[in-house]
């Protein structure tokens, strides 16, 4: 009989299965083992709130091989990930199982044989109040879900989704939108002169105005006429330098990552998706088979909000900074970081390398493209975190002509520190000056500028306002950004969000009826007291009552309250071609179209074709094109579909061509050299990027092809 250790992936089973040999059989659940039923709520709440949980089906199989293995098992190990979700996987294994043995819990942050055998010899029992923390947010979830999306579906269309967290970052992009909206660019204007020292014209450096006759320069309150005055005036000054002051500055590095910071570095740096990210960051945790050493698991685990390290890790990291940077970049004491949650509670550690000597370029041929650059920004980042500051000296020039003051900051490197870690950073140096030099003018640049509204949302910079608010845990920030693109409430257009016409109206019922489901500070709340459960400081049924009773009483009395017709009605001056009666416009799952009022009597209804776009944001949104219908000679309009954009004949349903619309992006496929890169789409509607030349070359990508990515594709493409 040998001991039996559970674990979730088969991945993470054959990379402990190197270090612990045939003492140990290893087995994986494949994910979570039991949850509720989708065809019902599954939650009896008179009675406690009490969960009905179910195996599925895709599940079966791994719970029947766990029951043969267990009979068999001298002892029963559970080797689950050490956070919430981890942790309830654990209890529900128990649950079904039932063993004899009395099962023992193990965690650990890193997959390395050092941390294996640690957690052998320190064995736990399942922390209960964990798994309460978690089977009270899925319950919670699955009331709200389950009861407000169907309220959605019959107010508004089918396919709709509400939640506690998806909502409420809706609810972030729908403000940034307003506030686009509503904004009015105000006018400023910028003075810089163009100055260099005498003789030294290609020591050119600007300095901008700052001060008129002892006055701060407001650019905001002078229009064209004064800033041409001022040019005037300028031009026949003399210029020199009035003060001068250097200063040495210290940057420090950055802490290592936590779940959002990597998400957002990827997003910003690789143009991952958090999804994508995620799905790399398991792959390097979990294990990948290293030239010459087998199965390693790369970093610790990816699913923190702790920015802390243990011992050991800093002094591996201080030993690699000396060999490959030198002695003068160790720091004369190892750096610590505080971690800013409160409650971080997802993890003991930040995201690391567990082996900091491996540094990304000697392992590149182990790893595809994707792994080796984040795994490369996570190797990066660690190191730098524990190396000496960097040192600059700056210097503040301020330059006198008449009653005006100009100012310029430059700086130079006096110790790269970190930074050396990282590319050399672009600086701005000044040339050698001293206080009472005439300095030559080049040229006076008087600017004319505008306010700029906030930018919309990048998958990194929502990401960054869901943790600033508290919205979700480090674990749900992918799978919400994903979610509200797919229920298309927000779409991606580059790298920024634009929120969908059924997001606002989805947004807009919610606000006004169930305002505290997309409140912001309400739904923070929330969190916090789902980490006071998993603290042990609040108690579960007490929590749910709380909410479960405001909610209840005023979903009923919405129900009656809000009325489908005055959400997403509107009528028009066109007349039904069936029976005469007016025509309105609905709006269905894929957008608008126009019913005859006369239904169900008359089910007659048509696209509706808008010569305009439906939101100043969307470019081309059922618009006539320039193309002639192949069959009729009508006009082709775009029409959208869960599929994406096609061209349909505009006399639907008299004539119903229909012809697809290609998309192309200038790209070549890296993988064929001969197809184009163009935009499809799965049978749920989720785009994706693929070979023209399909099904011979099936070459295809989540992400929006990036160039020197692709080049770079083919390169190693090439070279294997």
């Amino acid at each position: 009989m040998r001991d039996l250790i559970i674990v979730e992936s088969p991945t993470k089973a054959k990379t402990l299965a190197r270090f612990l040999g045939s003492k140990y059989q290893i087995v994986a659940t494949m994910g979570h083992i039991r949850d509720l039923p989708k065809n019902s709520i599954g939650i009896d709440i008179k009675k406690h709130y009490q969960p009905k949980y179910i195996i599925p089906t895709r599940s079966r199989k791994s719970v029947k091989i766990l029951k043969e293995k267990i009979k068999k098992a001298k002892q029963i190990w559970l080797a689950t990930d050490f956070d919430r979700e981890g942790e309830a996987i654990a209890w529900h294994v128990v649950e079904i199982i039932s063993p004899k043995i009395e099962p023992k819990r193990i965690t650990f942050h890193e997959i390395t044989k050092p941390a294996i055998l640690k957690s052998l010899k320190h064995p736990r029992q399942i922390d209960q109040k964990l798994v309460s923390s978690q089977q009270t947010r899925r319950i919670l979830d699955r009331l709200v879900g389950y009861n407000l999306s169907p309220f959605l579906w019959r107010k508004i269309t089918s396919g709709l989704s509400a939640g506690r967290v998806q909502s409420a970052a809706v609810r972030l992009v729908y403000d940034r939108e307003k506030e686009i909206n509503s904004f009015k660019a105000t006018e400023f204007w910028q003075i810089l002169a163009n100055l260099s020292k005498k003789n030294k014209i290609k020591e050119n450096f600007k300095a901008g105005l700052v001060e008129i006759d002892g006055k701060k320069f407001d650019k905001m309150t002078i229009g064209k006429r004064k800033a041409d005055n001022i040019q005037k005036e300028l031009k026949s000054a003399k210029y020199r330098v009035k003060n001068l002051e250097t200063k040495n500055e210290k940057r420090y590095p950055a802490p290592p990552y936590v779940t959002s910071t990597l998400q957002q570095d990827a997003s910003r740096k690789l143009g991952f998706s958090a999804k994508k990210t995620m799905m790399i960051a398991q792959q390097l945790y979990e294990g990948i088979k290293i030239s010459g050493k087998g199965r390693v698991g790369l970093i610790t685990y990816m699913r923190t909000d702790s920015v802390q390290i243990s011992k050991k890790a800093q002094k591996d990291a201080l030993k690699v900074i000396e060999q490959v940077y030198g002695q003068k970049y160790v720091p004369e004491t190892p750096r610590i970081f505080k971690t800013r949650s409160k409650l971080a509670q997802e993890a003991h550690e930040a995201i690391r390398p567990t082996y900091p000597e491996i540094e990304p370029k000697k392992i590149t041929q182990d790893l595809s493209l994707d792994q080796n650059q984040l795994y490369g920004l996570i190797w990066k980042r660690f190191i730098a975190s524990q190396m000496r500051e960097a040192e600059f000296a700056v210097t503040i020039v301020e330059i006198a002509a008449k009653k005006y003051i100009f100012r310029a900051k430059g700086e130079q490197i006096i110790f790269i520190g970190f930074l050396k870690a990282y590319s050399v950073p672009v600086i701005f140096t000044l040339p050698v000056m001293k206080i009472g030099e005439e300095l030559n003018l080049i040229e006076l640049i008087s600017e004319q500028k505008f306010t700029e509204p906030p930018a919309r949302f990048t998958e990194a910079e929502l990401i960054k306002a869901l943790e600033k608010n508290g919205i979700g845990r480090p674990s749900t920030y992918a799978p919400v950004i994903t979610t509200i693109q797919d229920r298309r409430y927000v779409v991606k257009k580059g790298k920024y969000f634009y929120l969908e016409e059924l997001g606002e109206m989805v947004t807009k019922l919610l606000k006004k009826h169930f305002p505290k489901i997309v409140d912001i500070d309400f739904t923070a709340d929330m969190e916090k007291d789902l980490d006071k459960i998993a603290m042990g400081k609040k108690e579960s049924e007490a929590f749910l009552d709380k909410f479960w009773l405001d909610f209840s009483a005023n979903l009923k009395n919405k129900e009656k309250e809000v009325k489908k017709k005055d959400l997403i009605t509107q009528t028009t001056d066109e007349k039904c071609e069936k029976c005469g009666k007016p025509m309105e416009i609905k709006y269905g799952r894929f957008g608008k179209f126009l019913s005859c009022t006369g239904f169900p009597d008359c089910k007659f209804s048509k696209p509706l074709v808008e010569t305009g776009s439906v939101r100043q944001d969307k470019k081309i949104e059922k618009q006539i094109s320039n193309e002639k219908c192949e069959k009729c000679g009508a006009d082709m309009v775009i029409k959208e579909s869960r599929f994406g954009q096609f061209l349909a004949c505009s006399k639907y349903p008299k004539c119903k061509f229909t012809k697809s619309i290609i998309k192309k992006i200038g790209l070549t496929c890296p993988e064929c050299g001969k197809g184009d890169i163009i935009e499809r789409r799965t049978k749920k509607g989720k785009v994706f990027w693929g070979c023209s030349q399909y099904p011979k070359c099936k070459w295809a990508s989540w992400e929006f092809p990036d160039k020197q990515k692709l080049e770079s594709q083919k390169l190693k493409s090439e070279e294997k």
